[in-house]
C-alpha cells in the first residue's frame, strides 16, 4: 500500500490563509521525508468547506519547488466549472514544473451552492464531466486536437505547453456513491478515488469488475481517502481530534444543505438520503467502521486491518493530518508517528 497525505481545508474568512498554506507546506515536506508517496488537495468555492482552495494546481505548483519525488494529485479538478482549453494547459504546465510527478484526480463536484453561483444545472453535472474528461485527454495528447462537444468545442488547437509525462499524467476519477460513475472509471483505465462513508464495497467491486472486463491489466488502482491523528495516548488523540473533526463534517453539513432540504437532480440520486446520513456521523462511528484513523499506533494499525477487511484491499490511502482546525504542532507529530510506527507495517504489504 501507498500512502500520502491529503488536503481539505476548512477554514473561513477570519481564518490565516497565509498560515495555512505555510504549515500545509511543510506538512508535505515532511511527508516526502518520511516515505509518503503523494499530496493530493481538493478544488472547491465560496465556503469554508473546502474553498480555500479554488485552484488546486495552484497549491501544488508551489508544493512541486519544495519537494523532488512526491507525486502531486489534484483531488480533484471539476471539469464543470472551468474551460477544458485552460485546464489542459494549467495541467501540463504543472507537470514541467514538477519534472513529470503531476497526477490529475478529475470529480463531478456535488455542492448545489457552487453549481447556482457558476450558473450551470446540477442536471449538466454527468454530461459535463464526461465531456470534460474526454477533451482533457485530447487536449494532452494529441498535437492537434478537435472536439465538438456540448457544452465546450474546438477545432485544430495545439495546448501548450505539451505535458512531459507521455502520453499524459495519470488520470483518476473521483467517486463517492454513483455506481454509474465506479464503472464508468473503471472501463476507461482510470485510477479511483472514494472516501469510506457508507457501504462502498460493492462499489469498488463494480470498478474492479469493469477494469477486468475491458482488458486493461491488473485489477484498477484504487485510492482512499481518511482522517488521521495518532499520538502515544489513546484518550489524547481523540481529545485532539475531535472537535476539528465535528468541525469537518458541521461545514460538510452546512454546504450540502441544500441536498437535505430539497434540492433536486437526475444526476445526483440518492444525495438527499446520503447527506441526511452524514448528520449522524461522529468521530467513533467513523473509527469503528474504518474511516478515521485516529488513536495509539496500535489502534490505527487495527482500524486499517479492519477497514481493509470491510471494503477490500485499496492501493493507495492519502490521509489529513490537518484537519479541521487540528494545530499544526499536533499534525506534525502524528504524521511522525504514524510513519515511525504504523506506515511500515503496510507499505509493501
Amino acid at each position: 500500500m501507498k500512502f500520502g497525505i491529503q488536503y481539505f481545508p476548512v477554514r473561513g474568512a477570519k481564518d490565516d490563509a497565509v498560515a495555512y498554506f505555510r504549515e500545509s507546506l511543510e506538512l508535505a515536506v515532511e511527508a516526502e521525508r518520511l516515505g509518503f508517496n503523494h499530496a493530493r488537495i481538493v478544488e472547491h468555492y465560496f465556503h469554508r468547506y473546502g474553498g480555500y482552495t479554488p485552484n488546486p494546481l495552484l497549491f501544488l505548483s508551489a508544493l512541486s519547488q519544495r519537494t523532488t519525488h512526491l507525486r502531486l494529485v489534484t483531488g480533484a479538478v471539476l471539469p464543470v466549472f472551468n474551460n477544458p482549453l485552460k485546464l489542459a494547459g494549467e495541467i501540463a504546465m504543472v507537470d514541467a514544473l514538477s519534472e513529470g510527478r503531476l497526477e490529475v484526480g478529475i470529480a463531478r463536484a456535488f455542492l448545489p451552492h457552487e453549481f447556482r453561483r457558476f450558473g450551470i444545472s446540477t442536471d449538466e453535472s454527468q454530461a459535463r464531466f464526461r465531456e470534460g474528461i474526454e477533451q482533457l485527454h485530447l487536449l494532452l495528447t494529441q498535437e492537434r486536437a478537435t472536439h465538438k462537444g456540448q457544452f465546450h468545442s474546438f477545432e485544430n488547437v495545439q495546448s501548450l505547453p505539451r505535458p512531459t509525462q507521455k502520453p499524459r499524467p495519470k488520470f483518476y476519477v473521483a467517486a463517492t456513491q454513483s455506481p454509474e460513475t465506479f464503472e464508468f472509471a473503471g472501463r476507461e483505465g482510470h485510477a479511483l478515488m472514494a472516501i469510506p462513508l457508507g457501504s462502498i464495497k460493492p462499489l469498488l467491486e463494480i470498478y474492479r469488475k469493469a477494469w477486468r472486463d475491458a482488458g486493461h491489466p491488473g485489477n484498477g488502482d484504487v485510492m482512499v481517502a481518511f482522517h488521521m491523528l495518532c499520538h502515544e495516548d489513546e484518550q489524547r488523540a481523540r481529545d485532539i481530534a475531535r472537535d476539528p473533526f465535528n468541525d469537518y463534517f458541521d461545514a460538510l453539513n452546512e454546504c450540502a444543505s441544500e441536498w437535505v432540504d430539497g434540492a433536486e437532480s437526475k444526476d445526483y440520486v440518492g444525495y438527499k438520503q446520503s447527506m441526511q446520513k452524514i448528520k449522524s456521523v461522529s468521530m467513533e462511528s467513523q473509527i469503528e467502521t474504518g474511516g478515521a484513523w485516529i488513536g495509539t499506533p496500535d489502534t490505527i494499525k487495527a482500524t486499517i486491518r479492519k477497514c481493509i477487511d470491510m471494503i477490500g484491499p485499496f492501493e493507495q490511502a492519502s490521509v489529513q493530518v490537518n484537519f479541521g482546525h487540528v494545530p499544526f504542532t499536533d499534525a506534525m507529530a502524528s504524521l511522525r508517528l504514524f510513519c515511525k510506527e504504523v506506515l511500515p507495517s503496510f507499505r509493501d504489504a
